[in-house]
């Protein structure tokens, strides 16, 4: 194993595959499989594993490089690795991707979704794939977790809806969660604010001609839909601090005024443009709008006084979309149900997404909290 570029060196994909998985809905999944990896080892108690939730866009690919001409590593490598905050010296770290993964066009995303093939039609389930919840999330993750032997977990760690995952571990398996490490996190259900927010991330989707109600997997892709999704996504995620230090008023290209052609644009325009189609490559358009349905329905409100962990948040100060406040209602909602809870504000310039590329100024806290 290398570790030329990162904390964990290079990683891969494994495995889990299930002949059958019941949903909370009471739908039955069959054929099901999920992707994870897995960084340091487990002990011999194993009691040392820490599980990281991932975000909306995101996949089990948290730290590590899957060869060394990978251009990035995980999303989380700052954090994971030996002799950082989660410590793969001391801990057993495991990231599992979701049902219907966003990116499951990714060769490295392999868990089940509206693009898998359906056991009873051999074809793409489409709109067919039942609706699942965070629980469903959850408690599949779980079935990983028993299969690796590992029936309790030092901490759950996620950041965004790995946060609300993080926090649904807790209420749904209290025995089985001694601390939860929600990061960028929203309050204890998905406010009516944010419901809408989502809504307009679904729209483009929707529209799109080439979605066909979901029915595209043998024609043209909905791709402009899924781009334009992929657009609003990706600057709710940033902060005007992040277009105004990165870009200004330049415009793409010197010789074309944006002033003077609609066709013309500025450099942040091509930016987002350049990010959203990129990142729709490997997207599916379908498990864009399955995850978006999850997170509005999230809440856990009523089972607060079920949560047997201690909690840390840790939000970014200049979130815009899921904001500081979201983080302070939500401790404030814990320890009103006898919860022990606590917050530690990231400060950073850029936003939601600084939950990822700047959570390493919390490493004093996050080391205090798994120690404690």
């Amino acid at each position: 194993m290398t570790t030329s570029h990162s904390g964990v060196g290079l990683v891969s994909k494994r495995l889990f595959k299930t002949d059958e998985f019941k949903l909370v809905s009471g739908r039955t999944i069959r054929n099901v499989q999920l992707g994870y990896e897995t960084y340091g080892r487990l002990n011999e108690r194993g009691d040392n594993t820490i599980l990281v939730t991932h975000y909306f866009t995101g996949t089990s690919h948290c730290a590590g490089r899957y060869t060394d001409a990978d251009l990035e590593p995980g999303y989380w490598d700052t954090l994971i690795g030996p002799g950082r905050a989660l410590d793969t010296d001391r801990f057993f770290v495991v990231s599992i991707d979701s049902f219907c993964n966003v990116n499951s066009l990714d060769p490295h995303v392999m868990t089940t979704g509206p693009a898998s093939l359906d056991p009873e039609t051999e074809k793409p389930y489409g709109l067919r794939f039942p609706l699942i919840s965070m629980q469903d999330l959850v408690r599949s993750q779980r079935l990983v977790l028993q299969s690796l032997g590992i029936e309790k977990l030092h901490a759950v760690c996620g950041p965004s809806m790995g946060a609300m995952q993080a926090l649904e571990w807790a209420a749904t398996f209290p025995n089985a969660v001694d601390r939860v490490l929600a990061v960028i996190p929203g309050n204890v259900e998905s406010d009516p604010y944010l419901i809408a927010r989502i809504r307009s991330w679904m729209m483009p989707i929707l529209h799109d001609p080439h979605w066909n109600n979901g029915d595209y997997y043998d024609g043209p892709r909905p791709e402009r839909g899924l781009a334009d999704s992929l657009r609003l996504i990706t600057l709710d995620a940033l902060h005007y601090n992040w277009a105004d230090r990165t870009f200004g008023r330049r415009p793409q290209s010197p010789q074309r005024d944006p002033a003077s052609a609609l066709e013309n644009l500025f450099a942040v325009e091509s930016a987002v443009d350049d990010i959203a189609c990129m990142r729709a490559r490997v997207a599916d358009a379908n498990s864009v709008l399955y995850i978006a349905k999850m997170v509005q329905a999230f809440n856990v409100r009523s089972r607060l006084a079920d949560i047997r962990a201690k909690v840390l948040c840790l939000p970014v100060s200049t979130d815009l979309l899921l904001f500081p406040a979201y983080a302070a209602a939500t401790v404030t909602a814990l320890r009103e149900a006898g919860v022990r809870a606590e917050s530690f504000t990231l400060e950073s310039p850029f936003g939601h997404l600084d939950g990822l590329h700047h959570i390493v100024q919390a490493t004093d806290t996050i080391r205090r909290f798994l120690n404690a």
